[in-house]
């Protein structure tokens, strides 16, 4: 069922989005060959703590799961698209790689999702296109929630901008409600029709998320039980934002 926030909500999501731009911020700009995905999630771990907030998703066990999960801040490298872990097994990044940082924050109780793909030193100009591509799918994403839409309005410009540049998108895994918990309803698919689909009501919090394939659109779950990765080892990138439903443009919360 999906829960309108009122407008006391929207006024905490608002400062917790800012505060969770900020740490991506900070965490984004550590990111550098030699520095390895266990110092971040203690970065972010801290700039969360030191202001009195929660990492939403340490500790958190997603319906399914067989464990929760262990970090404050997912980190997925290169062929990683999301939920990877950093603490278990801690990948030292290199030159060239590409590294996607998603997280929640819980401020005041109620929680914020966003996540940036940020690159490791210098990178190919394939990469860079990927990059490119997928925080515009997210921007086009976001654009198509104005006015009386649909969330198949939704996943129709994100699937086209991005199958335009050329790349694929991961129809496995999908954006979601979000505010009062981590996950809630509606589901926000990267693909689908206009017009159809749950209908975006002002008050509604959702989570956009892009995640584009260099490659195949197929994925795979690995052993952790938590990383997913794309079926041919070709590079994903992610980017995320919380929006919250208006009468006309969309509010980005998670920015600075």
């Amino acid at each position: 069922m999906v829960k309108i926030k009122t407008k006391e909500d929207i006024d905490i999501l608002r400062e917790g989005g800012r505060r969770l731009a900020l740490i991506l911020q900070t965490v984004g700009k550590a990111v550098k060959p030699g520095v390895s995905t266990l110092e971040l999630d203690k970065l972010a771990n801290k700039l969360a703590t030191d202001n009195g907030d929660i990492p939403s998703v340490l500790n958190y066990r997603p319906k399914g799961a067989k464990r929760p999960y262990p970090a404050s801040i997912c980190v997925s490298v290169n062929d990683e698209i999301v939920h990877g872990i950093p603490n278990e097994n801690p990948k030292i990044l290199k030159e060239g790689d590409i590294v996607s940082l998603d997280m929640c924050l819980t401020h005041k109780g109620l929680v914020t999702d966003s996540s940036i793909t940020v690159p490791v030193g210098k990178i190919d100009p394939v990469a860079q296109k990927l990059l490119d591509a997928t925080k515009e799918a997210l921007a086009l994403g976001i654009k198509a929630t104005k006015g009386n839409k649909n969330v198949g309005d939704i996943g129709f410009a994100v699937s086209r901008s991005a199958k335009s540049k050329g790349f694929s998108v991961v129809e496995e895994l999908c954006g979601h409600g979000v505010g009062y918990s981590v996950h809630e309803d509606p589901y926000i698919p990267n693909y689908g029709e206009r017009g159809r689909g749950e209908k975006l009501k002002p008050g509604m919090v959702i989570c956009i998320e892009p995640m584009i394939n260099e490659g195949t659109k197929d994925i795979v779950l690995c052993d952790d039980g938590y990383t997913y990765k794309t079926a041919d080892g070709k590079r994903s990138a992610h980017f995320e934002h919380t929006i919250v439903i208006t009468n006309g443009e969309p509010e980005i919360l998670t920015k600075i």
